[in-house]
């Protein structure tokens, strides 16, 4: 599959669809959000990562800070938080860079508040950066990382077959939803507690009430 610029899709959209597809539409087809102390805590991790005129250099690897990213086979783009540049003896699956001599590797590394999930949504996140950085530069990247702020570890991802089909199925659902324009309806799960979209998405109150009863009890109450 290949997707025109006008129909590529936001990429770190790819965490809210597998955590709640609805949750990634009420996002990105009617343009809903809303912040809790989860959502800024996130926000503020990223303000002091997402420096794009940031240059770190650790002995001989150098980080390159929000880097412009993007697919046309995923249909998705997006910016990476910090991509390590590690020196290669070969061009193999190495790129060069205007400001630095010689061959590079790139290494991915998201950087996440909290702890490891109990799913795999920051893993096909990273795994769609990766496919990203392979498309744009011919390359294969065998891992990546994520860092989560609450633990200060970093979390080693090898990006095989198995996550780079479940990110390839992950992107192609979302395409699906948006050109539909229809936000699923609303499935209750153990997590929506933790959902910043809690009181717009509403549950409880979408579940256990149809709109042609609600407004029955509005009309009637104002005739009472």
């Amino acid at each position: 599959m290949y997707y025109e610029d006008d129909d590529m899709l936001m990429l770190s959209g790819i965490q809210h669809y597998m955590y709640c597809p609805r949750q990634w539409a009420l996002i990105h087809i009617e343009q809903q959000w809303d912040d809790n102390r989860l959502t800024a805590e996130g926000n503020l991790l990223h303000q002091n990562v997402d420096n794009p005129a940031y240059r770190q250099k650790n002995g001989g690897v150098i980080t390159l800070r929000a880097v412009h990213i993007a697919s046309h086979t995923l249909g998705l783009y997006g910016i990476s938080d910090a991509i390590e540049l590690i020196p290669s003896d070969t061009e193999e699956n190495a790129i060069t860079h205007p400001r630095y001599i010689g061959y590079w590797r790139p290494y991915p590394i998201e950087y996440k508040r909290g702890r490891r999930k109990p799913d795999e949504r920051d893993e096909v996140q990273l795994a769609a950066q990766v496919i990203c950085l392979e498309e744009m530069y011919g390359i294969h990247i065998p891992e990546a990382a994520l860092f989560y702020n609450e633990t200060r570890h970093r979390e080693i991802v090898i990006i095989d077959g198995r996550l780079r089909q479940l990110t390839s199925e992950l992107s192609e659902a979302m395409h699906k939803t948006f050109t539909s324009g229809i936000t699923p309806k609303v499935k209750e799960q153990y997590k929506c507690g933790n959902c910043s979209l809690l009181d717009i998405c509403a549950p409880e109150w979408t579940k256990k009430t149809s709109v042609s009863h609600y407004i029955k009890n509005f009309f009637d109450e104002e005739t009472s």
